[in-house]
């Protein structure tokens, strides 16, 4: 492995004996081991050269040393291959326990002032940490936002030689420096035309075309060309096509999120990879329990992105891990993980629980957009989850001027949708009004209809709206550059303009124009109504039938003269006795007695389950 030397005026020790180095070391404890290593031999190393913080790499590692000096090496009486293994191991431990160290402090520094600093006290320095450290740097540089390097940083200059180094001589570099540097100085955003990058490029596409990168070196380089280059790029194709001859068992579980991640920035050519992502797909089952909350998260924004709809034991695997790791989640790995679950249409009651937990506790601090995506969730999958919807009519309450005028419907509509009014629902109605009041022109056309007909659904009727939804303008800008208004705003506006002639007879605005009513809610296409399960619906009629006798004597789903459409009718005449649906003479227009009917078929499917 190549080493990166930092300091100079670093002289041989001439009194250094390698004859009798091994036995002396044999005999001492460990520490004294590495202590003797770090100030002997890592000078040995060093460069010879005068000029400041100029980094020089270097090829004489003890093990060639001793395979081409050995019988200088040994004491007398021991084999000279044992003494080798001895000391190659030892070399071994040694550089493991210096990683270990190098990576933990590299950990605990909070900016790159600190690293370069930290870099620059290190007599020696091998190409994997150097490109260890390139890749703190960029990880410290993006918390604050700007993935661009600082001037001060780029001017550094430890962090000039060590992109020197890495520019003029990236043949020295060992296969996992090479596409560390590339991915992070790319990561930095450093320009790609610069020579530093484009001969690391050359060298990565020189040992691509002699097959001599294994399994992560591809994966990386396969990413970072996407950056560099796009996904369309000719290397891409040679980079999955290698991939592709190696087993799977060979790939780390990060690795395959990796391959995913490569493949989804591919989407367009996902038919011809789609034998190789079934493999993938079935595979990636074992690596599931060891993924990373990030790594999830990404996995799952890859099936959405390649469309993989058949792999949802895959999906439903992930779904299982995902519940452990809901607390972890950063706001954008929670709002993908929603996202691909709405996507797939996965539901699971564990997720929902380690949802309401997650949101109940930090609904205050969460971003806008996972919280309406939360909303959108448990809307899409009829999840009544009181805590959450609680939680959520909260945060509007307390902060509402986070939330964008999109973010506001889809955090109204589930109330509406799911027919739930929350404890605070006087405030968090009066602060939706102000709101609308004030912002009412920063609403799109369509989300304020829909925003504005949730409400309606739960009885909050907006009156005050009425009249400006209803007029000429704002059905034009409804419209758009439409040639007509579609299907289902027309609907949304038909239960408005019902809602105000049945609920609000007080209102005396603008009335909806005939042309733009329709005549019922119930339709294949897009329906305000939800459809009943089927399952209930079979139970209650087969509870009716029971009751009444027989089938004729009911009809269902039945439109009204309102438009709606009920579920069940039944005629009585005026002595309460059932006359059959199809028979219009002698019914008497007064209701059944809801709670009286309700008892009997309670008491029939009681009996029937």
């Amino acid at each position: 492995m190549a080493l990166i030397t930092l300091r100079r005026n670093l002289c041989h020790l001439s009194d250094f004996r390698i004859q009798g180095a091994l036995a002396a070391l044999k005999n001492q404890p460990v520490n004294h081991v590495h202590k003797v290593v770090k100030e002997h031999l890592c000078p040995w190393f060093c460069s010879l050269q005068s000029e400041p913080f100029r980094v020089r790499f270097h090829h004489a590692c003890c093990k060639k040393f001793h395979s081409e000096n050995g019988n200088a090496l040994h004491p007398v009486g021991e084999p000279v291959f044992s003494q080798i293994h001895d000391w190659d191991r030892l070399e071994q431990n040694l550089k493991n326990v210096d990683e270990q160290i190098f990576y933990r402090r590299l950990s605990n520094f909070t900016s790159s002032e600190e690293v370069l600093h930290f870099i620059s006290t290190l007599q020696t320095l091998p190409d994997t940490m150097a490109a260890g450290a390139l890749q703190r740097i960029y990880e410290v540089e993006k918390k604050d936002g700007d993935q661009r390097l600082p001037r001060e940083i780029l001017e550094n200059s430890t962090f000039q030689a060590l992109c020197i180094q890495f520019e003029q001589k990236p043949s020295n570099l060992s296969n996992t420096g090479l596409v560390t540097a590339l991915q992070a100085l790319t990561l930095l955003y450093v320009d790609p035309q610069s020579s530093l990058l484009l001969n690391l490029v050359a060298e990565c596409h020189h040992r691509l075309r002699r097959g001599g990168l294994e399994v992560h070196s591809l994966c990386v380089l396969g990413e970072c060309l996407i950056k560099l280059q796009g996904p369309g790029c000719a290397t891409l194709e040679l980079i999955i096509c290698q991939l592709q001859g190696e087993k799977l068992e060979k790939f780390a579980p990060e690795d395959i999120v990796a391959l995913y991640r490569i493949l989804q920035a591919c989407a367009e050519k996902v038919d011809q990879h789609q034998t190789f992502l079934n493999q993938i797909n079935n595979f990636s089952l074992s690596v599931v329990s060891n993924l990373s909350p990030k790594s999830l998260s990404q996995m799952l924004t890859a099936l959405v992105v390649l469309d993989q709809t058949q792999a949802l034991p895959l999906v439903i695997k992930l779904g299982k891990y995902v519940v452990r790791h809901v607390p972890h989640f950063t706001n954008e790995e929670l709002l993908k993980v929603l996202e691909a679950f709405i996507y797939f249409g996965h539901n699971d009651r564990f997720f929902t629980k380690a949802l309401e937990q997650h949101v109940a506790s930090l609904c205050l601090t969460l971003d806008p957009e996972v919280v309406s995506k939360v909303m959108e969730y448990c809307c899409r999958k009829q999840i009544l989850s009181i805590p959450i919807l609680n939680a959520v009519a909260e945060t509007f309450v307390c902060q509402s001027e986070k939330f964008s005028p999109s973010q506001i419907s889809e955090l109204i509509e589930p109330f509406g949708k799911l027919n739930y009014l929350p404890p605070n629902a006087s405030a968090l109605f009066r602060k939706l009004e102000n709101t609308l009041l004030t912002h009412f022109n920063y609403f799109p056309p369509k989300t304020l209809l829909k925003l504005l007909h949730s409400c309606s659904l739960i009885e909050c009727h907006p009156v005050n709206f009425m009249s400006k939804i209803f007029s000429p303008y704002f059905l034009q800008q409804l419209q758009g550059d439409e040639s007509y208004l579609d299907r289902l705003s027309l609907a949304q506006l038909t239960q408005l303009f019902l809602t105000s002639i049945l609920e609000c007879p007080f209102y005396k605005g603008p009335k909806l124009l005939p042309k733009y009513q329709v005549k019922s809610f119930l339709t294949p296409c897009c329906s305000l109504e939800t459809p009943v399960d089927f399952q209930l619906y079979k139970s209650v009629m087969t509870g009716l039938i029971d009751l009444l006798g027989a089938r004729l004597y009911f009809a269902s789903k039945v439109l009204t003269p309102y438009r709606y459409t009920v579920d069940v009718e039944i005629k009585l005449d005026e002595e309460g006795f059932v006359l059959p649906f199809t028979v219009d003479e002698d019914v008497h227009k007064s209701r059944l007695k809801e709670s009286t009917f309700m008892t009997h078929l309670k008491i029939i499917l009681a009996h029937k389950e």
